[in-house]
């Protein structure tokens, strides 16, 4: 059985169900910073050893001693393979430049920054393309993203691996509370960090032409980000809108989409979608805007809808088509289900991640 170290910063959900499938494959070592240790408590695989760091923030200069004992566990392992989950953190980057490191696997999730998105570091959109050079292997979740890396950043097209984003709904029914609630009927839910990119508007402006056709529709905007006043000015009708702008509890967010008829992701830029993972295997079903990575997530008419970018009458009626066709929701949450058993499945996406490991292996040989 091989020996596998994975490193993680971020990219919480997606690092764990990794992991609880992984384990099964081989022998696992999770390294972590202490401050996500929380989110990932209760929730792994008992078998997955797994050791944490102290990381303090980015612009902390004692980050290099944190690197220093980053460097000790990954040398004190000696794993046959370092797979590491995309980080915007400067530090690892240059860590990574300037040490041998084992074989290495790197998880790519966004290749570029989104359009708004002020969290990122400052540089780390430069320094983190040092791991696009020094991996030996990149696993990225569309081939839309494996084109970028190819024509843009030159790298040679069999170092780079499609793999998708898995489900992330057992993940959060396994942190549910017990109180499930029921699913509403005419019930949209827009999810996550409300940024820019994220289209909210093109939603709020087609609300009025779902209400004309569905006078019953509810939309629940659950997230932080952005100042939601400004979607707002004239204030807004509780009975049509709920807004939860918060960072929301790890053990509420599984009832959102659980309430929820159809997810909208109005977005006009997309690389890949954690949320749309989520939905799915919540069986929520999607509707989405064809932009990115979005368009190989959600098949068309299969098990969701995709809808031109910015076009507001187009997400009005594909929204209103979905919520009226009862046969239509039963045929697309049917292949939601069969999707999570499938190419969204944990377990197949870590069978094809160890394939990789084994490929890298064998040709350090």
């Amino acid at each position: 059985m091989i020996k596998v170290a994975l490193l993680h910063f971020c990219f919480e959900d997606y690092t764990i169900e990794l992991a609880n499938s992984l384990v099964k494959y081989v022998d696992l070592t999770l390294i972590q910073p202490e401050k996500v240790s929380n989110v990932c408590s209760n929730v792994l695989d008992s078998r997955i050893r797994v050791i944490s760091f102290k990381k303090p923030r980015i612009r902390d200069p004692r980050n290099i001693l944190s690197m220093g004992a980053m460097m000790r566990i990954i040398k004190d392992i000696q794993p046959d393979v370092l797979h590491v989950q995309e980080t915007n953190d400067p530090w690892y980057d240059w860590t990574l430049l300037l040490n041998k490191m084992p074989p290495l696997v790197t998880t790519i999730h966004d290749v570029f920054r989104h359009p708004g998105d002020n969290m990122s570091v400052f540089g780390s959109e430069y320094t983190r393309r040092i791991s696009f050079y020094r991996s030996q292997q990149l696993i990225v979740h569309t081939h839309q993203l494996k084109k970028i890396l190819i024509e843009q950043f030159r790298i040679p097209q069999e170092r780079v691996n499609v793999l998708p984003h898995g489900e992330l709904g057992s993940l959060y029914q396994r942190r549910g509370n017990e109180n499930i609630q029921a699913r509403e009927q005419y019930t949209l839910l827009f999810f996550g960090r409300i940024l820019p990119y994220k289209g909210l508007k093109y939603l709020l402006d087609a609300m009025p032409l779902i209400a004309e056709s569905i006078p019953e529709i509810k939309l629940i905007i659950a997230g932080r980000g952005g100042n939601i006043r400004q979607y707002f000015p004239d204030g807004y009708d509780e009975k049509r809108y709920e807004i939860i702008n918060e960072f929301i509890p790890l053990e509420e967010v599984g009832n959102l989409f659980q309430r929820s008829t159809v997810t909208v992701l109005p977005y006009i830029e997309a690389s890949q979608s954690g949320v749309a993972a989520l939905s799915y295997g919540m069986g929520t079903l999607v509707v989405a805007s064809e932009v990115g990575g979005l368009s190989e997530i959600v098949q068309h008419k299969k098990d969701g809808l995709l809808v031109p970018p910015c076009d507001v009458p187009a997400l009005a009626d594909a929204i209103i088509c979905l919520l009226r066709d009862r046969s239509l929701q039963q045929s697309m949450q049917t292949a939601v289900l069969a999707r999570c058993q499938q190419d969204l499945n944990w377990s197949n996406i870590a069978a094809q991640t160890v394939e990789i490991y084994h490929r890298e292996m064998n040709m350090q040989k």
